[in-house]
């Protein structure tokens, strides 16, 4: 398979090229990062309608930090249950399919990505790892272990749409164009899990399956809506819960860890620790060394915990800490599900829609994240090289 690893990799720097150098796709996106204002400015407009000043409504009182006033769960988070509503209103609409089968068919005739694997790898740039593999329940018992672990490796690789468009309000302050960035990243993404899945586990076997029509997940548009907001919520909540949780845990792990011996004049903790092991990855990827341990605990907090911390932290670094270059780099670098939980949520999520799989689907678990992380990496070290 080697030519398709010659196609994989030629697909991903010219998707990245024409990010940066076509001007209509830049445009294209620019028009994107628009459209994700109006929707963030249309969610504070309901926020601030039930939260007031909490949700970005006028403040009843006089503020001498309006830095302070910027609530992570009343201002940002509800961005998510829109999206969600919104998202199954295209679906309802048959817009997304649509979208998605367009995708699906470039990368069948690219990659030789047939069948329900290539359609539920292209979804993964618009569903979650979870949601995305819904499309072709029914396929999912005959799917060889190729197959299957592809369709891991591209849930890890990705993120949904949801969350996406959260991530672009997040460091849409540090880059021109965020949306446009994730948008690449994830199509990127998708010949990278492709290449890591044939170099991980070659495929053997030859099981053509002909795809029926996407299913008809909603009744109507009202349907669609206050099932999209339900979920929403549910995913909302959800972040909320695991985000006090993780902050909590990490801050009893540091506290523990600082009665060893200071290294280097500082007491240790985990981001230290995980930036010393991921800075030769950093580095790998066009990183400067001197900032490579910074981006190394990124990818740390990333691996270990989830995507959502490390943007958090990522956003919160201060504008000397990476250079403008390092910071983009990153943010590819960090756009992925590949974390622990990851590996539980897949093997639990599509066990329920396969059963009969489930031992295959733990014991491929650990090579998705594997492969997973590799084409994060891939795609920031390509665009480290176009951007160079």
């Amino acid at each position: 398979h080697w030519r398709l690893v010659a196609i994989a990799i030629g697909l991903q720097f010219l998707i990245c090229w024409m990010m940066f150098k076509a001007p209509f796709v830049k445009e294209a996106l620019l028009q994107l990062n628009l459209a994700v204002a109006a929707l963030g400015s249309a969610t504070m407009r309901g926020s601030s309608f039930v939260f007031g000043y909490l949700g970005g409504g006028e403040a009843p009182f006089s503020v001498t930090n309006p830095n302070t006033l910027v609530i992570f769960a009343f201002q940002v988070l509800p961005l998510l249950i829109v999206m969600s509503a919104l998202s199954a209103l295209l679906w309802y609409w048959r817009i997304l399919p649509v979208l998605i089968r367009s995708i699906a068919v470039i990368f069948e005739r690219t990659l030789a990505v047939r069948g329900p694997a290539g359609l539920v790898s292209t979804a993964n740039i618009f569903l979650g790892q979870t949601e995305a593999p819904l499309l072709v329940k029914p396929y999912l018992a005959s799917m060889t272990r190729h197959e299957l672990l592809l369709v891991m490796t591209a849930g890890m690789a990705t993120i949904a749409g949801s969350v996406m468009v959260i991530y672009a309000a997040m460091l849409g302050e540090f880059f021109q164009g965020a949306m446009g960035h994730l948008i690449t990243k994830s199509v990127m993404s998708v010949p990278a899990s492709v290449l890591f899945a044939h170099l991980l586990l070659p495929e053997t076997e030859t099981r053509q399956q002909a795809l029926e029509a996407p299913p008809r997940i909603y009744q109507s548009t009202m349907d669609a809506i206050t099932r999209g907001t339900s979920d929403g919520l549910s995913l909302y909540l959800n972040i909320i819960a695991i985000l006090i949780v993780l902050t909590a845990l990490v801050a009893l792990a540091n506290g523990l860890v600082g009665y060893l011996p200071a290294v280097a004049g500082a007491p240790l903790t985990l981001e230290r620790i995980a930036g010393w092991a991921f800075a030769p990855m950093a580095w790998l990827m066009g990183i400067d060394w001197a900032e490579a341990p910074r981006v190394g605990s990124l990818l740390g907090v990333k691996s270990v915990l989830n995507e959502f911390v490390a943007y958090i932290q990522l956003s919160a670094m201060p504008a000397e800490a990476l250079s403008d270059r390092s910071r983009l780099i990153t943010m590819y670098a960090l756009c992925g599900f590949a974390n622990l939980a990851s590996i539980g949520i897949q093997i639990s999520g599509i066990g329920s829609m396969a059963p009969e799989r489930r031992s295959d689907l733990a014991a491929l678990a650990w090579p998705a994240f594997v492969a997973a992380t590799l084409a994060s990496c891939m795609t920031a070290s390509v665009l480290a090289i176009v951007t160079s």
